[in-house]
Formats: C-alpha cells, sequence, structure tokens
C-alpha cells in the first residue's frame, strides 16, 4: 500500500525549503512528504531574493489553483498542511474536495471573519501601506519579521529565522483578505458549509502576532454549519514562527497525533 502523501503549503515571506526539517518526521512516520513552491518561486531561497518579480501579483485563486493540480496529478488523495497563508489555501483545497484532510496552522483570516486585532494590522503594514504594492513583491526587514514572527523568540534566533527562510512574496493575497468581507465574490472565501470534505484541524499560536488567536477562534465558528470533523488545538506562548522555530517538533508531533486518530497514515 502506497504511503499516504502529505502536501506542505508555506505562506507569505517563507520559502517552500522553510518545511525541511518536518519531512524526516513525517518521512520516519510513514507520510511521503513534499512541499511545492508557489507559482513561479525560485528553487532556493538565495534566487527567490534574486527575483522578487516572480512572483509579483499573485493572488490567492492562482496559489489554490497551483496547488489544486499538484494534488490531481498524485495517485493518492493527500494530507493537505499549510501555515499562514497556506493555511487558508489547505482549507480552500480542502472544502473544494482536494486531499483526505487539512492541517490550518495560524491560517489567515477567510471570508466572515471578523476579529482585525490591532497587532495584525500592525504585520500587514508592510504590504498593506501602499496601495501600489498589490502587484508587487514585498520583503520583511529584520525589525518587522521580528513583530510578525518572532515575537515569541529571542531576537537572536529570530534574526537567525530571518536570514535562513525569508523571501519576497506578493502583497496581494494581504490585500484580498483584507477586503474579503465587503467583496460577493472574494478569492478569500472558503466552502466552510461542505459536509462532505475531510477532517480539518486549525492550530493557533496565542502570542502570534500576524493571525491572532481571536482571528482563528473566530475561523473555527465559520464552521459551525458543517457536521464534517473541525478541530482546534492551540498552543501557548507560541508566535507565528511556530513551523520554523526552536518548538516545530512540538507541533508537527501534534499533528501526527491527530492524523492517527482521523485513520491517516500507517
Amino acid at each position: 500500500m502506497p504511503a499516504q502523501p502529505v502536501v506542505f503549503i508555506h505562506g507569505l515571506w517563507l520559502h517552500a525549503s522553510s518545511w525541511e526539517p518536518w519531512f524526516d518526521l513525517f518521512r520516519e512516520q510513514g507520510f511521503e512528504p513534499v512541499a511545492p513552491g508557489w507559482p513561479h518561486e525560485a528553487a532556493t531561497v538565495a534566487e527567490a531574493r534574486e527575483r522578487p518579480e516572480d512572483v509579483a501579483n499573485l493572488g490567492i485563486d492562482d496559489v489554490t489553483n497551483h496547488f489544486a493540480q499538484i494534488i490531481s496529478d498524485l495517485e493518492t488523495p493527500p494530507v493537505v498542511i499549510g501555515h499562514s497563508f497556506g493555511g487558508l489555501i489547505a482549507e480552500k483545497l480542502l472544502g473544494q474536495g482536494y486531499g483526505n484532510a487539512a492541517v490550518a496552522i495560524d491560517p489567515a483570516q477567510i471570508k466572515g471573519v471578523l476579529p482585525l486585532p490591532l497587532a495584525q494590522l500592525r504585520s500587514g503594514l508592510p504590504a498593506l501601506s501602499n496601495p501600489a504594492n498589490l502587484h508587487r513583491s514585498v520583503s520583511l526587514t529584520e525589525k518587522e519579521f521580528r513583530f510578525g514572527f518572532g515575537n515569541a523568540l529571542s531576537e537572536e534566533e529570530s534574526s537567525a529565522l530571518w536570514e535562513k527562510w525569508t523571501i519576497p512574496s506578493p502583497a496581494r493575497p494581504l490585500f484580498q483578505a483584507a477586503t474579503a468581507n465587503f467583496q460577493m465574490h472574494s478569492e478569500a472565501k472558503v466552502a466552510t458549509g461542505n459536509e462532505d470534505r475531510g477532517p480539518l484541524l486549525l492550530i493557533s499560536g496565542t502570542a502570534d502576532h500576524t493571525v491572532p488567536d481571536v482571528v482563528t477562534d473566530a475561523t473555527l465558528k465559520q464552521y459551525r454549519d458543517s457536521n464534517a470533523v473541525t478541530e482546534l488545538i492551540k498552543f501557548h506562548g507560541r508566535g507565528h514562527s511556530l513551523t520554523i522555530d526552536n518548538g516545530w517538533r512540538d507541533v508537527a508531533t501534534e499533528i501526527l497525533v491527530w492524523l492517527r486518530q482521523q485513520n491517516l497514515g500507517d
């Protein structure tokens, strides 16, 4: 019997290779992990930094359709695990019938989620402060990364992660999420009422500035009209860096336990 595939989807400002530490653990547990980049994403962090224009102007549907095609080409429906905007995309894919299950870690807010905490607004300012950024890619400074991702870490660890993993990312998804509740056909809309989908796990870091805990709580409530499995696990004191910082294994292990509970994997 083939191993259960897992498709990892990163969010804004991180490269696909940031999932590398997860690969060995998931393989050891009998899964077959893949972490494709976003459309046109360069193969390495260094190359992505040299060619920021490659990903400029990508929107949520562009990325969702990209991963839908990747999933369609797999022989076995995968588990989809996404972080930040990758979490939103994982939710969209699951709602559209792609994958056996999904895990959305600190997922960007979907249409219908109303809370907009000040910390979240500040985290989005590098992109949202200039309307012209809608068509551009944007990079985070070390200080901006520290606030949005590394606020629960030491300054040394935050700086090291910024240097190792960050890349320019399209600003368009942030604009789309910020205006989702004012648009009838927003690309940030998810089929939360789908009762035929696989199980969904939401994960929140309670110290997250980019996707504050209250936002993930509100996301969970959007699924109240579906009888499909939808659960939430909180990691207290963890920030938006929880997939790449020194505590990543705790998050990954909790996900593996949950997947076993859903009868996924060996």
